[in-house]
């Protein structure tokens, strides 16, 4: 389960609620897609700001629409109590794994992440996979810790940053990750910017903001790395580049709200406040590179045969 393209969507609000109705469209989008895996609430899906009733909810509706499609549901919380509910919500909902960010208000050391991983899989048996995402819980993952929190039953992959631009640095990077990891344990690369460098060095799994709204052109990169064509992946990531450029301006999260709610798949202003979506002149922005790239014409279907 834990390779290929996991999708992570959006989790829409309207009026300070779970719009339950948008966030059902989108999962059943991916299920149509041929996505790999689903990740409900992951950074993109705004955990962090959702109550642990509105988590649940949105943990069942991921599964019952998934269509058979594995889901994987984020149960990061500040508290270890409150990270071990999530965890009985998820399993509860029928999730095939869970992902576990270390969040703070205090700088967490490397032993209170190793015990927060210690306390979530002596508490399940379900998968899981270790979030190292810096840039939003301002935790860094060393190759060291990396090691030690795999030792520990149920760890099932682990999902890094985005990988040097350099070829050979990217290499050296996700083997020198590998060497400290059991066979049994995935690397995924998150970054969608830098997804075909991961995949060609290497990774098992991309772990992709995009592909929560639009599956389709990530599945022609994953595809062409699966299959040996990366300079296919490469050109087809290079293409999105006015679209990786908005995400290094505006960040992921905003500059996908943006592209959702402008092909109607979320409401306007579908995130949850004090995050304030793009002014009028992003949107603009937005709009003309979602035209330029023709995703506007990127309805979800199989492309599994390609």
């Amino acid at each position: 389960m834990f390779t290929g393209l996991s999708a992570f969507p959006l989790t829409p609000l309207k009026d300070d609620a779970v719009d339950e109705a948008a966030f059902t469209g989108l999962i059943k989008r991916l299920a149509a897609s041929g996505v790999d895996s689903i990740t409900a609430l992951g950074s993109t899906g705004s955990y962090a700001y959702l109550t642990a009733g509105e988590r649940a909810r949105v943990a069942q509706l991921t599964v019952e629409h998934a269509g058979g499609t594995p889901v994987f549901v984020g149960v990061g919380a500040l508290r270890t109590s409150r990270v071990l509910a999530n965890v009985q919500s998820a399993e509860a909902a029928g999730a095939a794994g869970v992902l576990l960010a270390p969040m703070s208000y205090q700088p967490l050391t490397d032993d209170d992440v190793f015990g927060l991983f210690q306390a979530v899989t002596a508490g399940t048996d379900l998968p899981v996979i270790v979030y190292d995402n810096p840039a939003t819980t301002h935790f860094s993952f060393s190759t060291g810790l990396y090691a030690r929190i795999a030792e520990l039953p149920g760890i099932a992959s682990v999902k890094i940053p985005g990988v040097p631009a350099d070829p050979a640095q990217a290499r050296e990077r996700v083997e020198g990750i590998r060497a400290v990891l059991p066979a049994r344990i995935t690397i995924g690369v998150s970054g969608d910017a830098t997804a075909a460098d991961g995949l060609t060095a290497g990774c098992d799994t991309w772990y992709s903001v995009i592909a929560g709204t639009l599956p389709v052109p990530a599945l022609r990169i994953l595809h062409a790395a699966q299959a040996g064509r990366m300079s296919d992946a490469a050109a087809e990531s290079a293409r999105l580049a006015p679209l990786w450029q908005l995400f290094a301006e505006f960040g992921s999260l905003r500059a996908t709200a943006a592209i959702a709610e402008q092909l109607g798949l979320a409401p306007e202003g579908c995130l949850p406040l004090p995050i304030r979506g793009l002014d009028l002149a992003q949107r603009r922005r937005v709009a003309a590179v979602v035209e330029e790239l023709g995703l506007t014409e990127q309805e979800p279907r199989s492309l599994r045969e390609t």
